[in-house]
């Protein structure tokens, strides 16, 4: 496996693994949580939202970046991030690893490449988010095993 820099070619599998990746999420729990009303307007258009982000997933010029897990030529995973250079920040904004593949350790080779590619362009500290739900436990336990701190979080939703 190599793990090399987005390239516009990979746009096509990175949209599928993403809906693939986080389907699960919107529709067997996020919307029966939350209810229609709320899905609909948070999130009732999660697919073609995750089309627009990924167009701008990688833009260097943006400080934006973007790489892929290829194992054989296939796509296995991918992992996108940004730096803000005057905070000397980064945020991992994204990651996906196709069902297959997970539990080999792409996802952590996924973002310690990322932070070391923050890491060499000027940043000091990284953030990386998820839902504190059932379905995020993995990447909950993930994150803590790469030395992240947990910040407590709540976030609420309600129906008006």
């Amino acid at each position: 496996m190599i793990i090399r820099s987005f390239e516009p070619r990979d746009l096509p599998r990175l949209t599928e693994l993403t809906i693939e990746t986080f389907g699960p999420f919107y529709e067997d729990s996020f919307r029966p949580l939350v209810g229609e009303v709320v899905f609909t307007r948070q999130h009732g258009q999660w697919r073609e939202d995750y089309h627009t982000l990924l167009t701008t997933l990688h833009t260097p010029e943006h400080n934006k970046h973007a790489a892929v897990a290829d194992l054989d030529g296939q796509i296995a995973g991918y992992v996108g991030w940004e730096i803000d250079p005057a905070r000397e920040h980064g945020t991992i904004g994204i990651l996906a690893v196709d069902a297959r593949h997970r539990r080999d350790h792409l996802a952590t080779e996924l973002c310690e490449h990322a932070f070391g590619h923050m890491r060499a362009h000027g940043a000091v500290y990284a953030e990386i988010g998820t839902g504190g739900d059932e379905f995020h436990a993995p990447a909950r336990a993930l994150y803590e095993s790469l030395g992240c701190i947990k910040l407590p979080v709540a976030v609420y939703f309600r129906e008006l």
